[in-house]
């Protein structure tokens, strides 16, 4: 048997980040959002190049919260793309500041990290 760790995201927007995503990370909508009775997205599916994550509005009857902004980030994500800089430079073109790189980490290889306009904190690899 073999395991997949899916991470599911909770934001406050979720229509926006879907639109963000696409846009910045060049993300794909690989399962077209749930729209719930009151207009809130119950759930939508992600991928960058096959790596793919889970999302939604906020619940507060599920407890389903989106990060808070005045708090560090709890959780990393860790996503291997072709080309850092270009990635960087849709994220700057946002007015995002980037909290690392672009830059060579070997061996790791070209890297950045960021936390995106939803709160969560992204750590962009191009292996060597």
């Amino acid at each position: 048997m073999v395991s997949e760790l899916t991470p599911y995201l909770c934001v406050a927007d979720a229509r926006t980040a879907i639109e963000w995503y696409v846009e910045v990370l060049g993300a794909e909508v690989t399962h077209e959002p749930i729209v719930m009775d009151d207009g809130r997205i119950g759930h939508v599916e992600l991928a960058v190049g096959g790596a793919g994550w889970m999302m939604s509005d906020e619940f507060e009857s599920a407890g389903v919260a989106a990060p808070d902004p005045a708090r560090g980030a709890a959780v990393s994500l860790h996503l291997t793309v072709a080309d850092v800089d270009a990635v960087c430079a849709r994220v700057t073109a946002w007015g995002i500041a980037l909290d690392r790189g672009p830059e060579d980490s070997p061996p790791a290889g070209r890297v950045a990290v960021f936390r995106d306009p939803f709160g969560h904190r992204w750590f962009l690899d191009q292996p060597s």
